[in-house]
Formats: C-alpha cells, sequence, structure tokens
C-alpha cells in the first residue's frame, strides 16, 4: 500500500484530537473520516488501524523516538507514527521527519524497551504500580491481554433474527460468524469489516457488543412481563439485550445522567423493535425515590475507570489518573447503596463492579 501523505495526515491529525481536545479514540477517528468521502475501504481501515496502534503503544514510542509523552508537535507525530509503521514492516517514504529511523535503530531501541514493562506494555506509571499491587504476579499477564486488539463481536437480535439465519444471510457478502461457546445469542466476526455499512445492522438484526458485556443480562434471569430497571444504562447495549430476553414484553425503565446517551438507546430501540424501554434522565435523587420497590430486576453497571476494556479503548490509560478511579470507587458504592432500594421486596438486583 502506497503511503500517501493524507493517510498520515489523517492519522496524525487524530492522535492530535485525542491526547490534545481528549476526544475519545472512536469518536476523533469517525470526525476524520467523515472529513474525506473520497477514502475507500483500505484507506479508512489504514487510519483506524494506525490510530488505535499509537494510541495504544504511546509511551513506547516516544522512547523509542526519546521524546516525552506529552509532546504533540507535527513532526514527532508524524515520527512516532513512522516508527510504527517501520516496527510493522512498512518502508517509509523519504521525508525529513523519517531521518534516522532505520530498521535496526529501531530494534535497538525495541530491544531496550524490553527490559522495563512500564515501558513494553506502554503504561503510565500509576496504572503499572496499582496493578502490580493489586494483581501481584498476575498484572503481567493481564496488561499483555489488554495491549492485545479486541475482536469484533456481535450479539444476534433474537426478536427479529437467530444466529443460523443472520449468518446465511451475512455469509453471502463474505462475513462468516462464528459461535461463542456459552453465549448463545453472541457471534464472533472472522474478519474485521464495516458491520454498521450492512443493511442488516441498519435493520436492527444485530448489535455490535463485546462477548463479556453479553455475559450480564442473563443474571438478571428476566421473563417477560417482568418490570426491570437499568440504572445505568448509557448507550443500552444491556438493556436492549435484557428486552430480547424478555422477548420485548414487560416494561425497562432506563435511566442515565446524560440525556444523549438515552438519546441513542432511543435509536438504538426503535432499530432493534423494540418498544418496552422507556428512558428516563436521572435528574437528581427524586427520579430515584419515585421508583422505591418498583422493580422485579434492578441491573447497576455502575460508573467505572474503563481499564477492564483497554483493549477497546486504549486511550483511557492517558486520559485517566488514579484520583478519578478512587473517586469513582467512592461513586460505586453511593450508587449501591441509593439504587438498591428500587428493587422490589423478593425481587433481584445484579452490580456489574469494575475498578
Amino acid at each position: 500500500m502506497k503511503l500517501h501523505p493524507s493517510l498520515l495526515s489523517a492519522v496524525t491529525d487524530t492522535i492530535y484530537l485525542i491526547f490534545h481536545d481528549k476526544k475519545m479514540a472512536d469518536k476523533a477517528i469517525q470526525q476524520v473520516l467523515r472529513s474525506n468521502k473520497k477514502w475507500g475501504s483500505r484507506d479508512r481501515a489504514f487510519i483506524a488501524e494506525n490510530c488505535y496502534e499509537m494510541v495504544r503503544w504511546w509511551r513506547m514510542l516516544h522512547f523509542i523516538n526519546e521524546t516525552r509523552v506529552d509532546n504533540l508537535h507535527p513532526q514527532t507525530l508524524l515520527r512516532l507514527l513512522g516508527i510504527l509503521l517501520r516496527m510493522k514492516g512498512v518502508d517509509l517514504p523519504d521525508w525529513p521527519e523519517f531521518k534516522g529511523l532505520s530498521r535496526a535503530y529501531i530494534k535497538s531501541k525495541y530491544d531496550l524497551a524490553q527490559a522495563t514493562r512500564k515501558i513494553r506494555e506502554s503504561l503510565p506509571d500509576w496504572l503499572d504500580q496499582i496493578g502490580e499491587e493489586e494483581l501481584g504476579d498476575s498484572w503481567e499477564a493481564t496488561i499483555k491481554a489488554l495491549n492485545e486488539t479486541a475482536p469484533l463481536t456481535i450479539r444476534i437480535n433474537t426478536i427479529k433474527t437467530s444466529f443460523a439465519s443472520l449468518a446465511a444471510i451475512l455469509s453471502k457478502k463474505g462475513v462468516k460468524l462464528i459461535k461463542i461457546e456459552g453465549l448463545p445469542d453472541a457471534a464472533l466476526v472472522a474478519e474485521r469489516s464495516n458491520l454498521f455499512a450492512l443493511d442488516e445492522f441498519k435493520e436492527g438484526l444485530f448489535e455490535v457488543q463485546d462477548a463479556a458485556s453479553q455475559l450480564i443480562a442473563p443474571f438478571l434471569e428476566v421473563a417477560p412481563g417482568m418490570k426491570v430497571i437499568d440504572a445505568c444504562a448509557g448507550g443500552g447495549g444491556k438493556a436492549l439485550h435484557t428486552a430480547a430476553l424478555m422477548r420485548n414484553k414487560g416494561k425497562i425503565h432506563a435511566l442515565d445522567v446524560h440525556a444523549w446517551k438515552l438519546a441513542e438507546l432511543k435509536k438504538r430501540a426503535a432499530r432493534a423493535g423494540v418498544d418496552i424501554i422507556e428512558t428516563r434522565e436521572i435528574e437528581g435523587s427524586k427520579t430515584i425515590k419515585r421508583l422505591a420497590a418498583h422493580a422485579d430486576r434492578v441491573l447497576l453497571d455502575v460508573p467505572c475507570s474503563g481499564l477492564g476494556v483497554l483493549r477497546r479503548n486504549p486511550d483511557t490509560k492517558w486520559k485517566l489518573s488514579e484520583e478519578e478511579v478512587n473517586r469513582l470507587q467512592g461513586l460505586q458504592a453511593e450508587i449501591l447503596e441509593n439504587y438498591s432500594r428500587m428493587v422490589k421486596p423478593g425481587g433481584k438486583l445484579v452490580y456489574e463492579i469494575g475498578r
């Protein structure tokens, strides 16, 4: 693939949005991809893949380049991208920014990085320290796994289709689905592709949802006709899964403090053919008090640091702080104490804990 200057600029522009403007990586990538409709699928894949890889290996790339991690100068960003591409075996154009980036030089610096875990695995100091303190000997394997690229997983919307039916339809379009043992509604997509452009996605036959996320709703043990509260609904992935398990019969109150997330949930519910979800913005303690002893089931997917999903959102480790992690732990305890009152006597609460 020829390294066109516009593609390299697209990557470095996105990285600037992520680190300087503090945009979420996926949103920054979407913003940049929308700026040029002439880019084809290969171009878009190149931009997205290399943006995520730069963020994932941010500290090690700076170590090789002998620059500070807060250096966002355009020439530095381009040079960091050059290092990443060279590490992947890509030939670089003869540009001044890439001067001295021989394979031998990069390999020597890369080998030096292997001696120090926080550089080898590209971690801020505080996160490496906490990981070692809390996970001990298992921290090494954990962070190594979290630095891998996340697989692409979907949840089949059983209100509208089945695994067999959807797999047959998508196979004709070159998308192969693989069953995931223990998760009847989940499927692994064999090769990455733009699923959001498929008619089947637009028709609500499936949602993109991590396998781990799909483990939660079944714990509620719901049945059609129940009253359920998803008290920290966010974009609504688990609420939609719960609705499917209820066969779209009953009532789900989806609550969140962010109105824009609930607006997105409404769009997703309409696409999925779900009409039992009622969204409600949490405007204060009165919202919770009005629902006291109301629900057969309550799901508390409390706000967390996001460190458990670094494979999908590697920028989290650079935007988070130890102080914010501690604040979130206090908030989690507060939510558990107050929101648990919404469960009926004899009902069930599922609390998804995260650091």
